[in-house]
């Protein structure tokens, strides 16, 4: 078979950052039985009565052929009625995705030209910026958050949009956010979006981590001609292999739900139609199934923050919702992936590399794919491992 060198490859795609996941299993490789505390998952299946339900659907012939390309209508008005009662979104309609990552790519083919200029704010979701590098977007602006809270930095976003030429297309939040579990405020939100529409630009908000909150910490959304809000299925209903998730855009907006469809049609056609009644029958569950699950991780999330207390009084920062923390490694450890590699090679434990969200000499742990039993354990190797990285550095 002919070896093809790089020659024959598109530019855009080499340009691309490796998944990250790819990198750790690299990164990983000679660990004996490493626990994950890398990986963006939760334990939880989809509530029993959506899985005993979809029983039925698999035999309807309709599942098996194409479905409408702006999703199940039944689903569609589910997800309008979701979003009116629960996120205050009155004035946005609904395009349903193969998870919310593909809603992502969705948007930037629709929004954006390679020559365009776009936000991301550090630390990022890394696919996020892949989703960029892979459309061939180079000029990806990069912004800082708030070192104490890593909340986006709105006072440089607002002079970065009104000083770049031409302004940029795209700014680009999770909330609450991946990598760092930080909850973005509604008057900072708010204040985020009258940035992004006095200068023209689209404000894209992932909101895919809603329901996790902790503390009496609120999410919230903004909605607004510029605004476009992404949703996920995976997290919640613990949906992460069906790959449902939903693009909510402005109603008035009728051009772009066109443009949508010519992307749908060449990406995805339609999200696979029996995960669409798996997801209409999780709605049937609601939000309170969802909280509940959420719940459950309560205490997780306490043993990962007193596995990362050699780091330092002030080394973990977020960790308001979503399933993640995010913690600053000793200044002499630089080398994230270094020390992600050590970790799982002498200790048995995988966290992800910070350097892989623009935030070099950090770490991210999730806390949500393990139940509580499998948790106390990897929170233990993560202690051990830590306290020998401050004590004695990375020794084999």
């Amino acid at each position: 078979m002919e070896s093809y060198g790089c020659g024959k490859l598109a530019n855009r795609v080499l340009d691309t950052d490796v998944p990250v996941m790819v990198k750790i299993l690299e990164l990983t490789k000679g660990a004996k039985d490493p626990i994950p505390l890398g990986k963006g998952a939760v334990y939880w299946q989809p509530p029993e009565q959506a899985l005993e339900k979809v029983k039925q659907i698999a035999w309807e012939p309709s599942t098996s052929t194409y479905g409408s390309h702006e999703g199940l209508p039944e689903l569609k008005d589910a997800l309008t009625k979701k979003l009116r009662m629960e996120n205050k979104l009155c004035n946005s309609s609904v395009m349903v995705t193969a998870g919310s990552n593909q809603g992502f790519l969705n948007l930037v083919l629709t929004l954006c030209d390679v020559t365009d200029s776009v936000v991301l704010f550090a630390p990022y979701f890394f696919n996020a910026q892949m989703s960029f590098q892979m459309t061939g977007i180079t000029n990806i602006l990069v912004g800082p958050s708030n070192p104490k809270t890593l909340q986006p930095d709105a006072d440089w976003l607002e002079r970065i949009l009104s000083e770049t030429k031409p302004t940029p297309k795209l700014v680009s939040i999770v909330n609450p956010g991946n990598p760092s579990g930080t909850c973005i405020p509604k008057p900072l939100l708010k204040r985020i979006s009258d940035i992004c529409k006095k200068a023209s630009s689209w404000l894209v908000v992932d909101n895919a981590y809603e329901y996790f909150t902790y503390g009496g910490t609120k999410h919230s959304c903004v909605e607004g001609n510029h605004v476009i809000n992404l949703f996920s299925f995976s997290k919640a209903y613990g949906m992460m292999g069906w790959r449902v998730g939903y693009i909510a855009y402005p109603s008035e907006a009728e051009d772009l739900r066109i443009q949508f469809l010519k992307v749908q049609d060449n990406v995805a056609i339609c999200a696979p139609m029996i995960s669409q009644h798996v997801a209409l029958y999780c709605l049937e569950a609601g939000h309170e199934w969802v909280k509940n699950q959420v719940q459950t991780l309560v205490k997780n999330k306490e043993l990962i923050m007193k596995a990362l207390s050699p780091l330092g009084e002030d080394a973990v920062i977020g960790g308001e919702g979503a399933i993640y923390l995010w913690a600053k490694l000793p200044e002499r450890f630089q080398n994230d992936n270094e020390v992600v590699s050590w970790l799982a090679r002498k200790h048995g434990v995988v966290v992800l590399p910070g350097s892989a969200c623009g935030g070099n000499g950090c770490i991210r742990i999730t806390y949500g794919a393990l139940k509580e039993e499998e948790c106390a354990i990897a929170a233990k190797r993560l202690r051990n491992g830590l306290e020998e990285l401050v004590t004695y550095g990375m020794a084999e």
